[in-house]
């Protein structure tokens, strides 16, 4: 297995190191583990198409191209879940305890999104060949605009200035512990885990699911990624997309 983040490219600008990812492992140029790094992404991608905008040193950008031989294309959630998991171990030793997992991808700290993860995949044929893992962490940004509904940085929770390349470096140190436990006996474990650090895990709140607000409590995920929303005694298998978290200003 190729280390994670070795090697490790400084990018001074670039739309999307996702998208460059993506287009250096079509080259056929990359090895496993290679990591790419921008503070300055003019076009970041987000799940379901959302575009991630900021300004130069307001982010750390990182994107991983993995070929991912130990896992079956079948159980492709738990490689978001090794990488959820580790993402929010590094986070929570810079912002506390109070850093969760709002699934399936999102990190929280408290009720407000610190960061993002989007994982895409290259196929060949029925072969996953690698996945390109992108991760997104508000570090520097002092303010945000209006309309994002509920964002937040570590510059804002921890009233310190960060350096976006230690953050990316250290954190490829998380992920490299993550992918080596990912392996069939570990399965549960890590799963029960990502479970345990679950923004609202077992807390009834407000949903809204095809136009209609109501109020469900998660009761579980499920190991294809589904999650299990109790609503009025009965539960729904919710695939991702298909309900909103509402999140009171």
């Amino acid at each position: 297995m190729h280390v994670i983040g070795y090697p490790f490219y400084i990018l001074d600008e670039i739309d999307s190191t996702n998208n460059y990812a993506m287009e250096q492992v079509n080259s056929g140029q990359v090895t496993s583990g290679t990591a790419w790094f921008t503070s300055n992404q003019t076009a970041g991608k987000g799940t379901r198409g959302k575009q991630w905008i900021a300004n130069p040193g307001d982010i750390m950008a990182l994107t991983v191209a993995l070929q991912p031989a130990m896992l079956p294309l079948s159980r492709q959630f738990m490689l978001s879940v090794a990488i959820t998991l580790a993402t929010t171990d590094y986070l929570s030793t810079l912002a506390g305890d109070e850093t969760n997992i709002k699934w399936p991808n999102d990190i929280y700290w408290r009720d407000r999104k610190a960061g993002g993860i989007l994982i895409e995949n290259v196929l060949r044929g029925n072969v996953w060949h690698y996945a390109i893992i992108g991760i997104g962490l508000n570090s520097n940004q002092a303010t945000f605009p209006d309309h994002l509904p509920n964002p937040v940085s570590l510059k804002q929770i921890t009233g310190k200035t960060w350096d976006p390349v230690s953050i990316a470096k250290e954190l490829c140190t998380c992920l490299e512990e993550r992918i080596r436990q990912l392996i069939p006996a570990n399965f549960e474990q890590l799963l029960d885990e990502f479970k345990s650090r679950l923004f609202r895990w077992q807390q009834p709140a407000l949903y809204r699911k095809d136009g209609e607000l109501f109020q469900g409590t998660i009761r579980d995920v499920l190991p294809d990624g589904h999650l299990c929303l109790e609503k009025d005694g009965e539960i729904l298998q919710l695939g991702f997309g298909e309900v909103e978290f509402i999140i009171p200003k």
